[in-house]
């Protein structure tokens, strides 16, 4: 017999959205489980981007992701939600009206309700083409924790913002930092691309990757710039040239579906019974995909999910100044 877990309101997904909702449930006095595939809360925040500073939320000038996380957790820990971490939501039936949502690892969670704020799914990076072996052993696709590249000499491979964003964030650390695109041109902002190149950064465009060599670690790059191979001396490699997502086993719920987005109504409900959806995962006419508009999304999908639980609820949850 799996084990089972009983809650209010299932969050799938544990990036911003799915924390805010955690702490939308608790608010309502609702029991919040939040399951996520990743070993660690923070969704892509925290696997991609946990030093960029992020700007774009209200009343918020500016903070690292890390430190959102963080403040997310503190804010939705009053309730004391559970976690459920590096566990998959796999497959979705019904008993006595009660979504039971099966886990990778068997586990069984039956809830009230439903919200994925799956973000944009399962995703993984794109490898490096060359030196791959190198993975762990000097080359990385993501940056967890910059000082790790502290006095290195530190190759970053890509064009688009995260390449940039990770040169600008190890220079003022490493030893040097060099970038290397295989375009002219850069995908990221351009005020991005201004200050890299005011950062004293080495910039290699129209060019590739072609070798990673070294014993048990990387220790050189092989450059090539047009008919040339330039070796350079590298500690590390930071390998950013985007990912590739999917719904996983969600793409196989039965929900209506827009590509690889979750179709939704103005109470973010899906198609299924008891199921909402908030976040990049969804999409309806007029959609913006800020972070900033998946609070607002978890938030109208918690309080909707509430008086479905319920009926004799307000939807309106009340203010929480108006509360000890």
């Amino acid at each position: 017999m799996p084990p089972v877990t009983s809650t209010d309101i299932l969050i799938v997904g544990a990036g911003p959205a799915g924390l805010y909702g955690a702490y939308c449930a608790g608010f309502r006095g609702l029991r919040a489980t939040v399951v996520d595939a990743l070993p660690q809360p923070g969704g892509q925040v925290s696997a991609l981007y946990p030093e960029k500073e992020i700007r774009d939320v209200a009343g918020i000038p500016g903070a690292r992701g890390r430190d959102l996380v963080d403040g997310l957790l503190a804010q939705a820990a009053q309730f004391g939600p559970e976690y459920l971490l590096g566990e998959q939501a796999v497959s979705l039936a019904y008993a006595g009206g009660r979504p039971q949502v099966t886990l990778l690892s068997g586990r069984v969670v039956d809830a009230g309700a439903v919200v994925l704020t799956a973000g944009i799914g399962t995703f993984a990076p794109r490898p490096l083409p060359a030196g791959e072996e190198f993975l762990g052993r000097g080359l990385s696709y993501f940056v967890p924790d910059p000082g790790a590249h502290a006095d290195h000499d530190v190759l970053v491979v890509g064009g688009g913002d995260s390449a940039l964003d990770w040169a600008l964030t190890l220079r003022p650390l490493a030893k040097s930092v060099t970038l290397v695109h295989r375009r002219e041109r850069f995908r990221a902002h351009a005020a991005s691309v201004t200050a890299v190149e005011e950062s004293g950064a080495r910039i290699l465009t129209n060019a590739e990757v072609s070798a990673l060599t070294g014993a048990e670690t990387v220790a050189e790059a092989h450059v090539r710039i047009g008919d040339t191979v330039e070796v350079l001396k590298v500690d590390s490699v930071v390998a950013a040239l985007g990912f590739v997502s999917n719904l996983g086993p969600l793409a196989k719920w039965g929900l209506n579906l827009l590509r690889r987005s979750v179709l939704v109504d103005t109470r973010m409900r899906t198609n299924l019974d008891r199921v909402y959806a908030a976040g990049d995962i969804t999409e309806y006419d007029g959609k913006v995909r800020l972070m900033s508009v998946g609070f607002g999304e978890v938030a109208t999908a918690v309080h909707n999910a509430a008086v479905e639980l319920d009926p004799g609820l307000s939807l309106f949850p009340g203010h929480s100044t108006e509360t000890a």
